[in-house]
């Protein structure tokens, strides 16, 4: 049986790193994994009003079903100002409103992320940990990855190019799978 893992960029850039760094991972899924890309892209800014009035909007339905449908989750992180991009966890926060809660209460979920700077992205990751924990999800934490120094790994398109960060990749999922 094949697990399906929900992967999400938490960048809005079509050529960013992390976006690159998610087709890469749905590339080099273990064999019996399929890592199925979400968007965070059309999600609107969480507005309390606007759920009241019309429910969830769209987008958040479709990631909810994606995250209901998923085995685990993976988180594909920036890091903007050593904490995670604003986008991404308006777009969690939309997806655990109404029975959204419940589809994360012991999801297994592991998080990457790549970055232009020389510590990766751990204090984006370590941001993740009281949002994952509130929660209730799976954090895996067997394993990590940080892609620093970003810029000279992945090219102008955002593809990822080193094929030492590649195997590191392919070692991080094969860890991930195995753990659903």
């Amino acid at each position: 049986m094949t697990k399906t893992i929900l992967g999400l960029s938490g960048s809005l850039r079509r050529a960013s790193f992390n976006a690159g760094l998610l087709r890469a991972a749905v590339d080099l899924a273990p064999e019996g994994t399929r890592i199925q890309t979400g968007s965070i892209r059309e999600v609107p800014l969480y507005d309390g009003d606007l759920e009241a009035a019309t429910g969830l909007p769209e987008p958040v339905r479709i990631l909810q079903s994606q995250l209901a449908a998923a085995d685990g989750l993976l988180l594909v992180t920036p890091e903007y100002n050593n904490g995670v991009p604003g986008v991404f966890k308006n777009a969690i926060d939309w997806m655990s409103r109404g029975e959204g809660l419940a589809m994360f209460v012991g999801k297994p979920v592991a998080v990457i992320g790549a970055s232009p700077g020389g510590f990766g992205t751990i204090l984006a990751q370590n941001h993740w940990l009281p949002v994952l924990r509130t929660l209730k999800a799976a954090l895996w934490t067997e394993g990590r990855l940080m892609v620093s120094r970003a810029g000279s790994v992945f090219d102008d398109q955002g593809n990822l190019t080193d094929d030492k960060t590649r195997e590191q990749l392919r070692g991080f999922l094969e860890g991930f799978a195995a753990r659903l």
